[in-house]
Parts: C-alpha cells; sequence; structure tokens
C-alpha cells in the first residue's frame, strides 16, 4: 500500500501539474474560441473554418506509427530501472523517425488540397487546407516533444509548451479575422499555434533533458536498433490510434457534406466547448500511462488490482459530474458564451443539443474505459489496442454511411460513440479475465446517482428561473455542486479515507493543495452526519 500511496502521490502531482497546464492552455484557447465565434459573421463561416482543418488532422494519424507513445514508456522503464544513458538513443530515434514521415505528409496534404476540397463540396477551402498542411509538420515535432516530457514526467514542461501554443493561437487568430482576413485568418493563426508550440516544445527537450544526457552517451547512436523495437511496440498501437481518430473525423467530414457549413459549425461549437472535460481527462489518463509503466503486471498483482480500481474511482469522482453538469448547463452555457443574432435568436441554435449528446460517452468512465486504455497502453498490450481498433472500424464504418446522410449531426454523434461500445466491453472483459482488475461497480452506481440527483434538481431549477443566461448558468452551477458535494458522501460514493487519501496525494502541491482543501472540508461535513447516523443507529 505504501508503494500505492507514493505512486498515486507521484501521479496526483504530475496530474495537478499536468492539469494547470490543461486549465490554463484551455482556457487561453476557450477565450479565444468565443471571441473567434462571436466574430465570424455566421455559423457557415465557422464551419468551413473547422471543414478546412479535418484533411490534415485525417492525413496526422497516419504520421506517428506509435513511435511517441513508444518513447514514453521506454523513458518511463529506463529512468524507472536506473539506465538513463540509453535514454539519449530512444531521443534521437523517434525524433529522427517524426521529422521526415511528418514533412512527407504535410507535402501530400498541401498536393491534394484541391481534390480534398471538391470532395467536401467546398472549393474555396482549398487554400485553406494548403495552409492548415504546415500543421501536420510542426504537429510531429509537438508530439515528439510532449511524449517526452511526460516519459521524464516533466509535466511542468509540457504545461508550459501548452500554455505558449494556446496564447499564440488566441492573438493571433481573432485578431486577424478582425483585420478583415475571415476564415483565412483563423486558419493562419490554428497553424501559428502549432508552428511556435512544435519548436518551443522541441527547443526545451534539448536544452533541459537532452543535453545532460549527451554526456552520459557511450559510443554512437544505434537509431535502427533502437527503433526496431519501438516500431514493434507502437504500430499495434498506431492502427487503434489511426482507427480510433479517423473515424470520428469520417464522421466529420460526411456531417459536412450532408449538413452543410452551418449546422456543421454548430457542432464544431459545441464539440469546442466540451473539450473542456480535458480538464479531468487529460491530466488523470496521461500521468496514469507511466504509473502502470512501472509496474510488473505478473509479479504485482495486488498492487495492479489497487491502482486500477483507483483510477477508475477517482476518475468517475471528477469526470461523471462534470458530464452531468455540462449536459443539463448547455442551453445557458452555449448562449451565455456565442450571444445572439442581431434578430435576437441564439447564433448556435443547435450547439446545446449537440452539446449533450457529444459529452455522453465520457459516463463511460464509472465502468473503467478511460482507465482501460491507459492500462493497456503501460503494460505492452497494444496488439489487443490494435484488435478493438479495428472491431470499431468494422461497426463504424457502415454506420457512418448509414447514420449520417439521413440525419446529419445527430447521426454522427449517436454513430461514433455507438461503434465504440462493443470493443470497450470487450476490452474491460479481457483484463478482468487477464489480470483481475475492475472497476468497482458498487461505487460506480453511487457516483451515478450522486450526479443524477444534482442534474434533477438542477434541471428543475433552470425550468422555473426565468433570468439572463449568465444568472441562469452561475445559480444552476452552484446548486449542482453544492447538492453533488453533500450528496456522494452522503451515500457512500466518497468515504473519510478517499479524502485522506486526496489529502496525502496532493500534499506539496503548494497554493493547489490549499484551494482543494475548500472542496475537501465541504464533503467532510457529511462525512460526519454520516458516522453520528451509523454510530446511532449501532446503538
Amino acid at each position: 500500500m505504501d508503494k500505492a500511496m507514493n505512486m498515486g502521490k507521484s501521479s496526483a502531482t504530475g496530474s495537478f501539474q499536468l492539469l494547470i497546464g490543461v486549465v490554463a492552455s484551455t482556457v487561453i484557447m476557450a477565450v479565444g474560441t468565443i471571441i473567434l465565434t462571436r466574430i465570424m459573421p455566421s455559423s457557415a463561416d465557422y464551419g468551413l473554418y473547422g471543414a478546412a482543418m479535418i484533411p490534415s488532422s485525417i492525413i496526422n494519424f497516419f504520421r506517428d506509427w506509435g513511435v511517441n507513445s513508444a518513447m514514453t514508456k521506454q523513458i518511463a522503464s529506463l529512468r524507472a530501472a536506473k539506465r538513463d544513458a540509453e535514454i539519449h538513443d530512444v531521443i534521437v530515434s523517434g525524433v529522427v523517425f517524426e521529422i521526415p514521415s511528418g514533412a512527407a505528409l504535410s507535402l501530400l496534404c498541401f498536393v491534394l488540397a484541391g481534390f480534398l476540397a471538391a470532395v467536401l463540396q467546398a472549393p474555396e477551402a482549398s487554400t485553406f487546407i494548403s495552409i492548415m498542411s504546415l500543421s501536420i509538420f510542426a504537429g510531429a515535432i509537438l508530439a515528439a516533444a510532449s511524449s517526452i516530457f511526460i516519459g521524464f514526467e516533466k509535466m511542468k514542461l509540457n504545461s508550459f509548451t501548452s500554455i505558449c501554443q494556446a496564447i499564440v493561437k488566441t492573438a493571433v487568430g481573432p485578431l486577424l479575422v478582425l483585420f478583415g482576413y475571415g476564415v483565412l485568418g483563423a486558419i493562419i493563426g490554428a497553424v501559428a499555434a502549432i508552428v511556435a508550440g512544435g519548436f518551443i516544445g522541441i527547443a526545451v527537450v534539448y536544452l533541459v533533458l537532452f543535453r545532460p544526457l549527451r554526456k552520459l552517451k557511450v559510443g554512437r547512436s544505434e537509431i535502427l536498433k533502437t527503433l526496431n523495437p519501438m516500431l514493434k511496440y507502437g504500430v499495434p498501437l498506431a492502427v487503434s490510434n489511426i482507427v480510433m481518430g479517423f473515424l470520428p473525423l469520417l464522421f466529420n467530414f460526411l456531417m459536412v457534406i450532408y449538413a452543410g457549413n452551418a449546422m456543421y459549425g454548430d457542432y464544431l461549437a459545441a464539440v469546442n466547448f466540451s473539450v473542456l472535460l480535458t480538464f479531468f481527462t487529460v491530466p488523470i489518463s496521461t500521468v496514469l500511462f507511466p504509473a502502470f509503466a512501472k509496474l510488473n503486471a505478473k509479479e504485482e498483482s495486488d498492487l495492479l488490482k489497487t491502482v486500477f480500481a483507483s483510477s477508475v474511482k477517482y476518475t468517475a469522482v471528477l469526470v461523471v459530474p462534470a458530464t452531468m453538469a455540462m449536459m443539463v448547463l448547455s442551453n445557458p452555457i452555449v448562449n451565455t458564451l456565442f450571444g445572439y443574432t442581431p434578430t435576437g435568436d441564439p447564433k448556435y441554435a443547435f450547439a446545446p443539443f449537440f452539446l449533450t449528446l457529444a459529452v455522453v460517452a465520457n459516463l463511460f468512465t464509472v465502468i473503467g474505459n478511460i482507465s482501460m486504455g491507459t492500462f493497456l497502453t503501460g503494460i505492452g498490450e497494444t496488439k489487443l489496442l490494435m484488435k478493438q481498433g479495428l472491431l470499431t472500424l468494422i461497426i463504424g464504418l457502415p454506420l457512418a454511411f448509414v447514420l449520417v446522410p439521413p440525419f446529419g449531426v445527430v447521426g454522427g454523434i449517436i454513430g461514433v460513440v455507438a461503434s465504440g461500445v462493443p470493443s470497450m466491453i470487450w476490452g474491460l472483459y479481457w483484463i478482468w479475465k487477464n489480470y483481475k482488475v475492475k472497476a468497482d461497480f458498487r461505487i460506480s452506481a453511487k457516483i451515478l446517482a450522486a450526479s443524477s440527483l444534482a442534474s434533477a434538481a438542477t434541471f428543475l431549477l433552470l425550468s422555473v428561473l426565468n433570468a439572463a443566461d449568465w444568472i441562469r448558468l452561475v445559480s444552476g452551477v452552484i446548486v449542482f455542486l453544492v447538492l453533488y458535494l453533500t450528496t456522494a458522501p452522503l451515500i457512500g460514493a466518497i468515504n473519510q479515507a478517499d479524502v485522506s487519501n486526496f489529502r496525502a496525494m496532493l500534499s506539496g502541491l503548494g497554493i493547489v493543495s490549499k484551494l482543494l482543501e475548500i472542496p475537501l472540508k465541504f464533503i467532510e461535513k457529511p462525512l460526519q452526519m454520516r458516522k453520528k447516523q451509523t454510530e446511532a443507529k449501532a446503538k
């Protein structure tokens, strides 16, 4: 248990360091996104901006082949084994692979820009797609730097790079749109941000992490010898990532064609806001990767069960209520942030409904969806991830062409969620059968119940509260938080041991730990009430 607690403390520290970067960068980019959506002449222009980014995003999935994930795992494993000198060749091999592949695919996207614009039925997007092609090369550098940071568990450096990227995107894009460059200005801002993040990231890697390793390196770098096992580990994972990333983009591609730029603009506005849930999912899943990679799955089975179950519980405690709050507050959220047309109609009328549907998949956190993927990657079971990805593709491809043409964006959202359910169930069953790890479903049900109760009360409040959108939003957030933080401990979703574990894991985070002490103390009050009731019944 001491090792589990030490891992938890290390992971929590890394998670909240990364959380600070995710929150800061996402808030900065959210400000830019809100400004951008407000100053765009229409949802159709915003939809065109989003459509122009789809081709480069699809092509980008064929760039990595799992090398970045392999770098993270190799670096984490070598550091745990005190073999730092070998990390030099891992970094060199990974970067040498990423740069040529990124350059080649950037050129491919540039050459195919006109054809891709025609397929999207938006010939005016050809220039925008050409400019976005540069993001593939810059993204390769950025992804390599991020993987190296995570392998070293240097979450502060990763956060620094993310924040720099966010600042550039927020400053450049909206400014160029205001100067009259429209969609072109927004595209230039998006590319400039990725370019800035990539070169800042790789410069920090060299100066802070790689240069000290050069002093430890003896002999010539063996790039091919080092790259071979990385590809062996990474290619199955890459197939899974390609499928899991490509399929939603295929749905998006079809949404643009069959639903049109205006409706796709509403969907894009909703999805851009749902990214706030990455405040919780990205830091947790990212820091769990090196944590699981350090475990010996065969020799530390009991510890593995404890870490997995705890990761599901503590992820669900945060993600599930955040998801349900976003669903019930979708209308005041969208209307407050994105505003109304001159005629008084919501500028993105369908975005609240799309937002509610788009975040539903996050509720699978209660059964271990987020932890499962990170667990399988961390222990090296990438072939299973590849098979899961192929199953998702087999189910998703026909769903895309069956659901999107008649139902547009709604069909696309439902198709994306439905296509991933069978592979998720298979994966959860597989890890239980082979490693005997699973979520504590009793606790998961209680977390879901507490979140549902808070959602129902918030919905009733909004249905009778006739006020400005921002007042309804603030009131809804307060009611939801108070009810969830009261109900969750009362019904046993959170106990005193959890509060103590959070305190222990969060110690050393400075002002962050002091801020988080506020909800922890709030939770302890209903816990004390429950304890007194239990003692009274016992007497």
